[in-house]
């Protein structure tokens, strides 16, 4: 990872990518990154320690990494959006809802290229 740090909307976020066994939540919690918008901190597994990808490429544990990363950074943005704390429903809004982040995270790198081919970002 080359930065160890992201602007998110104005708020600097700390970056940190730890072994799968050297992090507690990883482990306990059978995630492979957080996000912490108390802290200001992004935490991605390196993915080549984690048991379910041992014997994966670094390559594909570097693919892997980055869609982990993009998914904790959509998270971020809607931490300094207010709309994660600001949901009706902490445990169950629109705003922790994985499978939204997942969709925004994994649909964002087309979205970029087919605007900035449009010529309207």
């Amino acid at each position: 990872m080359k930065n160890n740090e992201v602007n998110i909307l104005g708020t600097i976020y700390k970056v940190i990518n730890k072994d799968y066994k050297k992090e507690k939540a990883f482990v306990e919690r059978g995630i492979d990154g957080y996000c912490d918008g108390v802290l200001h901190e992004i935490c991605i597994c390196n993915m080549k320690t984690s048991p379910n990808y041992e014997s994966e490429t670094k390559e594909f544990c570097n693919i892997v990494e980055k869609q982990i990363l993009r998914h904790e950074i959509t998270h971020a943005f809607l931490n300094e959006s207010g709309l994660a704390d600001s949901a009706f429903a902490y445990d169950r809004s629109w705003a922790k809802n994985e499978e939204m982040i997942d969709w925004i995270a994994n649909q964002f790198p087309k979205m970029v290229k087919a605007m900035t081919e449009m010529e309207c970002l």
